[in-house]
């Protein structure tokens, strides 16, 4: 039988506030989640005289024969999904360029950027990247969002500052913070203010429909 540790709470300094991060509940443990064109006549024949009814009555061209044909009914292409970050945060990474080029494409396909700011030792980001990592979910992410994920578990004072930009309420926070950005750079929903969804799949679901448009 495998040995449970107790629970431990991390917590680390971003620009003066404190971020603070729990291993998963009961209720944001990760769960699974089931998921004719007619051919013209041909024009009269000299011999036929004026008064016949066959020099009488006008032959139709190929240019009406064609426009009278029915056309085939177009259908656009629903757009490719778009690219879901895989789990964990990339340290290395420069978030700025990232939502930079996530803002630009959601102006294009009128998606909604979401970012993720949390960090590799985080439990409840695991939880969260594990229901991410679901069918259905990744199926919303990727007909939505934009999805950026920002390590603020370093010492990079550039994504502190980038938290606090999209998430300027302070005080303490409760990783992951999921902020929901339009694509001219409004944010709609920040979950330090609100409260994080249950980090399982119903309830991430229910928040990316939720602020999907």
């Amino acid at each position: 039988m495998r040995a449970v540790l107790p629970a431990r709470r991390c917590r680390i300094a971003v620009g003066g506030r404190t971020v603070v991060a729990g291993p998963p509940t009961g209720t944001e443990s990760a769960a699974a989640v089931s998921s004719a064109d007619a051919s013209p006549t041909a024009s009269a024949s000299p011999s036929a005289t004026a008064g016949s009814p066959s020099a009488s009555a006008p032959t139709p061209s190929r240019t009406q024969a064609a426009s009278a044909a029915p056309k085939p009914s177009r259908t656009s292409a629903a757009p490719a999904p778009a690219r879901i970050p895989g789990p964990g945060y990339d340290g290395s990474a420069d978030a700025q360029k990232l939502i930079d080029a996530a803002l630009r494409a959601a102006k294009a396909d009128g998606r909604m950027v979401l970012l993720d700011f949390g960090a590799n030792w985080c439990g409840n980001c695991k939880a969260a990247d594990k229901v991410f990592a679901q069918p259905g979910t990744a199926a919303i992410l990727g007909a939505s969002y934009h999805l950026v994920k920002v390590d603020i578990g370093g010492d990079s004072s550039a994504n502190s500052a980038l938290l606090r930009k999209y998430s300027p309420s302070g005080g303490t926070y409760k990783m992951p913070v999921l902020v929901v950005v339009t694509p001219s750079g409004t944010v709609r929903t920040d979950t330090h203010a609100t409260g994080n969804p249950a980090l399982t799949a119903e309830g991430i679901n229910s928040f990316l429909r939720q602020w999907a448009s």
